[in-house]
């Protein structure tokens, strides 16, 4: 008898599928038993390197050998989910995961073909969503093609005599095992025994542990499946975006650009009057209200203009030569005072934070607006050389910001930043040490010595949380670095919330306003 035909289409198949459906049970169960916990910890980076085995084992040679080009992929990949183990700050956590999860999509997209770096500006997130997209709409077919090679009506048919037996024998067993138990008190411990293993089977736990295997198992399936498949039409990533055809004349968008250009020289002039000390503030502003203002206005025009360069840029037909120069120079210009306009935003930050101290925004929004003048530096390279390569540069900003992050230790900066602040007798906030994760746990704890928890002449400045460590909850998986150090370092608590008076009638470094200082932080 002739099997049936495959349910899945062709292009889906991959190579070896009960290899494939092995593997992907093997990372559902390995899944279950690293993540069934509350916290994260070693079993991120654990199950990734499980992961990119159970590729490089089902690919083969081959496989590696059409993957290679897009291997560089796997750096950031192990390092943003290393970064899950090291890092306890919520938010940082929350994004390390978000860049393990994209470059792992894309990886598993550009596995068998393709070459990510000719991706456009908008192909990374549409091509990560369509590898999420088949990891859940292909493990269908791909389970019901291998169940319909298998005889599985025949096994049914010659299973059913038996499991009606079972049912008629079940009443009786019933009862013949409530008689003994009465009569012997040693099978009764036994079937109590069992009666207790049946029941831990049979727990909601165990069922819910069931249920996530069951769909982990899918799920990567999906994905080893599109990573691993005969690829038969052409996919993103195959060749380069097709350009847009362009709709805007040439005199149009210079002078668009040009008059952009004029509006941003004449601000930039003013910025620098004014940090120089050339220029005063209106007497109706405060320096807070001024710096903090203006940074986000400041802040967003980056963003925009970054966005009209690249549309002026695609929707514009400018012929060879002079004109195509001119073009180019004008946009060169905007994105270089672009970049003066940002400065200046960082320089207003800088400033803000010196006045007021650190917190998670203003420290996340720093690293984000280096990040972007990286972008911006880039932009200003791809106008005259390889403009389609603009994207790759923009995914590799995105993911140098959270590196930088992780560099950085945010938390640590933080406590590191506020506690030189409070020794000098600038205002600080010591209940903000308390936002704070186990990161800065060793920043703090150095701030006391041994046994200075249990003195009673402690400054307000000592009275803040050194660590918070927490016994490690979900077993040796949710086993994490910096809550492991934290949990070894003296423990102490807050006594009291110390509020300092804002300072009033200080020096300002903007010419000679002088205002009160408003202690709010944004």
């Amino acid at each position: 008898m002739t099997p049936p035909s495959p349910a899945v289409p062709s292009p889906f198949r991959p190579n070896h599928p009960r290899a494939t459906l092995g593997a992907a049970l093997a990372l559902g169960l390995c899944a279950e038993v690293l993540f069934d916990g509350p916290d994260l910890g070693i079993s991120v980076p654990l199950f990734c390197v499980l992961f990119v085995g159970a590729l490089l084992a089902l690919g083969g040679r081959e496989g590696w050998q059409r993957a290679r080009p897009n291997a560089w992929l796997l750096g950031p990949l192990l390092f943003f989910s290393g970064m899950v183990f090291v890092r306890a700050s919520p938010l940082l956590t929350l994004l390390n995961l978000a860049c393990a999860l994209g470059c792992g999509l894309l990886l598993t997209h550009f596995w068998a073909a393709g070459r990510v770096e000719r991706l456009g500006l908008w192909g990374y997130a549409s091509t990560a969503l369509g590898s999420l997209w088949l990891a859940l709409s292909t493990p269908g077919g791909v389970v019901r093609a291998e169940a319909a090679r298998w005889p599985v009506r025949e096994q049914v048919s010659r299973g059913v005599p038996v499991l009606r037996g079972v049912l008629l024998a079940l009443p009786i067993l019933l009862v013949f095992t409530a008689l003994l138990v009465s009569a012997d008190a040693v099978f009764a411990s036994v079937v109590d025994g069992v009666w207790f293993g049946l029941g831990e089977v049979l727990s909601p736990g165990t069922l819910w542990g069931a249920v996530f295997t069951g769909v982990s198992a899918l799920g990567l399936l999906g994905l080893l499946v599109s990573a691993l498949r005969r690829r038969r039409a052409e996919e993103a990533g195959e060749a380069e975006v097709v350009p847009v055809p362009p709709r805007l004349g040439f005199a149009e968008s210079l002078t668009v650009v040009g008059l952009v250009d004029v509006l941003f020289l004449g601000f930039a002039s003013i910025q620098f009057a004014v940090l120089s000390g050339a220029a005063r503030l209106p007497a109706e502003f405060t320096y807070s209200a001024y710096a903090r203002r203006g940074f986000f206005e400041l802040l967003e025009v980056s963003v925009l203009t970054l966005g009209l360069s690249l549309a002026l840029t695609r929707w514009t037909r400018p012929r060879e030569g002079a004109q195509l120069r001119a073009f180019r120079v004008a946009c060169s210009v905007m994105v270089g005072l672009v970049l003066v306009l940002l400065a200046s935003a960082m320089k207003r930050m800088a400033l803000y934070e010196a006045a007021y101290g650190y917190t998670h925004l203003r420290v996340y929004t720093q690293v984000f607006m280096g990040a972007l003048a990286g972008v911006l530096v880039w932009r200003g390279v791809t106008l005259w050389w390889r403009p389609e390569r603009f994207a790759l540069g923009a995914f590799v900003g995105g993911l140098a910001f959270v590196a930088a992050l992780d560099v950085l230790n945010p938390d640590a900066f933080i406590a590191r930043g506020n506690l030189e602040r409070a020794e000098a007798g600038l205002p600080w906030d010591a209940a903000y040490f308390q936002e704070l994760s186990e990161d800065a746990a060793p920043v703090l704890a150095a701030r006391l010595g041994p046994g200075d928890a249990d003195r009673t002449d402690l400054t307000p400045l000592d009275r803040v949380l050194c660590a918070r460590g927490e016994p490690m909850r979900g077993g040796w998986p949710a086993f994490h670095l910096a809550r492991h150090r934290a949990a070894a370092l003296p423990r102490t608590c807050v006594f009291q919330t110390v509020y300092t008076p804002p300072m009033s009638a200080r020096a300002l470094p903007v010419g000679e306003a002088r205002a009160e200082w408003d202690v709010t932080r944004p």
